[in-house]
């Protein structure tokens, strides 16, 4: 019988936590989807869809799909980079995807200011605010979650190249968002224009 070493004990409590935060995603995958198939089930008896007063723009949230999208892409950069032992490049990228992150949402909350409906004014807007508003808090927990990482990473050693279960969570929380947000733009949006 051996006995495990601290640091195969550390990274076999890291594997629990990367456990963690997926059964987590799963349970909001869930959650999505049931706001998903509440939204298509309203589509299809609705006779109008979506409702008259609720117009959907594509202009801004394409743009804002963009965005988002995008900082996939740069938060993978900073995951590449702390497998190369490269601290600072990490906390580069990973700020740039937060910045991209707060831009999104700044977005959000333009469109919101500007709709001419609200919360309260159709079953449409309700679904739309309600899917829209819950990935907004989504994006908003993931901004922390980054800048948390860039906030440890102050610390030398703290993460390396063998050390980085957080950094790794921190990315795969973000592509659970943009998936999210790839499903809603397609749904709430595209579906509705066309």
């Amino acid at each position: 019988m051996t006995v495990a070493t601290t640091s195969e004990h550390h990274e076999a409590h890291q594997d629990l936590r990367v456990w963690g935060l997926l059964t987590f995603l799963i349970s909001e995958s869930l959650m999505f989807g049931g706001f998903f198939a509440t939204f298509l089930f309203f589509k299809g008896t609705t006779a109008v869809w979506p409702p008259e007063g609720t117009e959907v723009e594509l202009f801004l949230p394409t743009i804002n799909t963009v965005i988002l999208l995008s900082s996939s892409f740069v938060i993978h950069l900073g995951d590449v980079a702390i497998k190369k032992n490269n601290v600072k490049a990490m906390q580069l990228w990973y700020g740039i995807t937060a910045l991209m992150g707060a831009i999104f949402l700044a977005g959000q909350v333009y469109e919101y200011m500007n709709l001419g409906y609200g919360l309260t004014t159709n079953v449409f807007a309700n679904c739309f605010y309600l899917m829209t508003g819950f990935h907004g808090l989504h994006v908003f927990i993931g901004l922390v979650f980054l800048l948390s990482v860039i906030w440890r990473s102050r610390v030398p050693g703290r993460y390396t190249a063998t050390q980085h279960t957080f950094i790794e969570m921190a990315e795969i929380y973000w592509h659970f968002v943009d998936i999210i947000w790839i499903v809603l733009f397609t749904l709430v949006y595209i579906l509705s224009v066309i």
